[in-house]
């Protein structure tokens, strides 16, 4: 399974949490790929410009590394979950903004570049997620939906399910508007200040610094969930480790992976 160069599997991250040993989890960084700048150099993303050959060559790589087959979604900041199998896996790819999976095998993935991976695994490995969770994916309850897909699936309680937060833009970067605040019903006068801290106005307009795991965090904690993990990188602060779409909006995708080990 890990026919990789060590060089490439040392550079991903691999979750550290409470799950069965029959669920793989990897996040990719940027390193260990082929790309060109900017996109150097493990870019996951076939639709930022790189050359496409590259990103075939670096989602091969970092693919090998699973010994699962991936289903690519085509993201739009929404909350569609979509059930990611084999037949889905010769189709193409669906639009959507998270994918769960109960057959041993197949890979979920969601590319990100500031936005927050959210990977969900049920006990025992009967099941698991992926999510890909902006402040738009977030407010419209993509993990939420993506939350109860799993849970459906193997019959248990979303106590039951952990959860791993991936890297994101981080509290210190994010600066949103009172549009975000009010996507989280929230006010400019009642906004929590845990989840969103007064910045700098920004042209005369009121800015709020957000912390999109602290949104992840209450909003899977208010679910039901009981063991959450992560949520400790930014994105756009540690620069030579991962891409970010605020820092250069011409830069690549990082992918989170989330798959079942062996046969039922």
């Amino acid at each position: 399974m890990r026919s990789e160069p060590a060089a490439l599997a040392a550079s991903v991250l691999w979750p550290q949490w409470e799950v069965a040993a029959r669920v793989g989890a990897l996040m990719s960084t940027r390193a260990g790929g082929v790309s060109q700048a900017p996109w150097d150099s493990l870019n996951l993303g076939m639709a930022v410009g790189d050359d496409p050959a590259a990103v075939a060559e670096n989602r091969r790589r970092f693919t090998a590394l699973t010994g699962a087959q991936p289903l690519w979604l085509r993201q739009v900041h929404g909350c569609a979950v979509v059930h990611a199998d084999a037949a889905r896996l010769a189709a193409e790819a669906p639009q959507a903004d998270a994918a769960w999976t109960d057959e041993p095998g197949v890979a979920c993935v969601v590319q990100v570049a500031d936005c927050m991976p959210v990977l969900l695994a049920a006990p025992g490995g009967r099941a698991v997620a992926a999510a890909h969770a902006g402040w738009r994916g977030l407010a419209g309850g993509v993990v939420e939906a993506a939350l109860a897909a799993v849970c459906t699936a193997a019959r248990c309680d979303p106590s039951q399910v952990s959860a791993w937060l991936g890297p994101c833009i981080g509290p210190r970067r994010f600066e949103v508007g009172a549009d975000v605040l009010q996507a989280f019903h929230q006010t400019p006068d009642s906004a929590d200040a845990r989840q969103f801290k007064v910045g700098a106005p920004s042209d005369g307009a009121p800015r709020w610094l957000a912390n999109l795991p602290q949104l992840a965090r209450e909003r899977l904690t208010r679910a039901g969930v009981q063991r959450i993990s992560g949520g400790i990188w930014c994105t756009v602060e540690q620069r030579s480790r991962f891409f970010s779409y605020r820092r250069a909006r011409n830069g690549g995708r990082l992918g989170a992976f989330i798959w079942i080990e062996g046969g039922r």
